[in-house]
């Protein structure tokens, strides 16, 4: 990407909500302008926890060729494949591209920054290659 393709952007708190009506009806999304920012090419957005976990995510890919999650606040449980996985406040989890999960457990403040690109990424249910645990009641 060269500076004719993309453009500065600078974001403060106050600048963009957390809103309902992402990929997630139980998240709530703020946008950091980095879609608009490089013309969708990446987009990064902020992830909060809205409701308690019930079914979790169900199994899943996304159609992505980059894709991180830095967890800010709290906790979230994940299935990556067959590994149950803690990601924690300070952990940083890169899920490989066509890589099956399920997001089934959270903590109420959890909060994390997730970056994908492309910006207009895909999730498609797949079959899952194990049993998820049940998530914790809040």
């Amino acid at each position: 990407m060269n500076s004719n393709e993309s453009k500065f952007s600078h974001v403060k708190p106050g600048d963009t909500a957390f809103v309902s009506g992402g990929l997630r009806d139980f998240f709530l999304y703020r946008d950091l302008g980095i879609a608009d920012a490089t013309g969708g090419k990446v987009i990064a957005h902020l992830v909060r926890a809205n409701h308690a976990p019930e079914a979790g995510t169900g199994w899943h890919i996304h159609g992505a060729d980059f894709h991180i999650v830095y967890m800010l606040k709290g906790w979230a449980k994940f299935m990556y494949e067959d590994q149950e996985t803690l990601v924690e406040a300070g952990d940083c989890v890169h899920q490989r591209p066509g890589i099956r999960h399920f997001l089934f457990d959270y903590s109420p403040d959890m909060e994390y920054l997730e970056i994908v690109g492309p910006a207009e990424f895909t999730s498609v249910g797949v079959e899952g290659p194990c049993a998820v645990p049940a998530p914790a009641k809040w």
